[in-house]
């Protein structure tokens, strides 16, 4: 998850480019997913490519841009008429917030279960409680990241004045200032995780300490929703395929996701077996796209303890479920 949209001009402009503009950053059968290729969230997506799960279910996908962070997506699909996008939910809501005509169209990742906090093995910091006084890594300002230290520092009956975030600015820059000693403890999420777990030591796991937190969702434009209504329901059943896939055949997933992400096989197939059998009070972390209201609502919450988002948000209000298949139209 990244920053939100900053400013009403962005978003206007977005808009009015999406209306007139028949290819830019994305075409009309590509589609944009945060951080693909680097975080966890987006691995179904290279699942249902390589698979052809997208021409299965009638959509022709013919690319998956990149962007890092939700602002940037969602910025690349109105502009580049992108039919569907893959953000977390707080740079949605600033996005409805600023005047956007977008709805949540799909719970995609339903848990935080990639992320862990580290230290060195050496570090005598054994548990949350032990972080008072210390060096605490984070991406940016505003950022998930941001958010969820606060809570697990919480767990840990702490608050964020009982110790000193820094600013790393990324999962592996993070990592980098661990090794270093610029700070005491990071967040390190997978794939991240698999390929360094030898190295560092947890202190927290977010499936042990964290609720189910909406993680990213799936995102369309109004404008789009009678013209490219038959392609979202497209990608959203190729991405259910994908997702089962991923449990049925685990390593053959983990090597599909290898070369998406240019991660050793073991790393990636590491990541995704842990990911696949991880729960959060019996939630899965990718999911089918049903909403999970509790889920949502918790992610505003979270945001709204960094500033990322401000005013009342009713969740249901972001929420369009009419491109999820019929069993699943119903928010849980």
């Amino acid at each position: 998850m990244g920053r939100a949209l900053s400013t009403l001009a962005r978003i206007a402009a977005a808009c009015a480019l999406a209306g007139t503009v028949a290819a830019g950053t994305a075409r009309a059968d590509d589609i944009v997913v945060s951080n693909y290729g680097v975080s966890a969230n987006g691995m179904p997506f290279a699942v249902a490519m390589a698979k052809g799960f997208f021409k299965e279910e009638g959509a022709d996908v013919t690319g998956i841009l990149s962007s890092a962070g939700g602002g940037t997506t969602l910025r690349n699909m109105l502009a580049g008429s992108a039919p569907y996008a893959e953000v977390n939910p707080n740079a949605v809501i600033a996005a409805i917030q600023q005047g956007a005509d977008v709805k949540i169209i799909s719970d995609n990742v339903l848990t935080v279960a990639e992320f862990v906090w580290a230290v060195k093995p050496d570090s005598p910091i054994k548990t949350v409680a032990d972080l008072k006084g210390k060096k605490i890594g984070y991406t940016n300002p505003r950022s998930t990241s941001q958010a969820l230290a606060t809570l697990v520092l919480q767990s840990g009956g702490l608050k964020t004045e009982d110790v000193e975030l820094v600013k790393t600015g990324g999962f592996g820059e993070g990592v980098a200032a661990l090794d270093s000693g610029l700070v005491d403890a990071a967040p390190v999420p997978e794939p991240l995780w698999s390929k360094y777990k030898d190295q560092y030591r947890p202190i927290a796991r977010a499936t042990e300490i964290l609720p189910p937190i909406a993680n990213v969702v799936g995102v369309a434009s109004m404008s789009q929703a009678d013209s490219k209504g038959d392609f979202i329901r497209g990608v959203i059943r190729a991405r259910i395929k994908a997702v089962q896939f991923m449990k049925d055949h685990p390593d053959e997933a983990g090597d599909i996701v290898a070369k998406a992400y240019n991660l050793e096989p073991e790393v990636a197939r590491n990541a995704v077996r842990a990911l696949i059998s991880s729960k959060t009070d019996g939630l899965d972390y990718w999911g089918p796209g049903q909403i999970h209201l509790g889920g949502l609502e918790k992610a505003i919450e979270v945001q709204k303890m960094v500033g990322a988002i401000s005013g009342d948000v009713d969740a249901k209000s972001l929420v369009d479920t009419r491109f999820l298949p019929d069993d699943l139209k119903a928010l849980q």
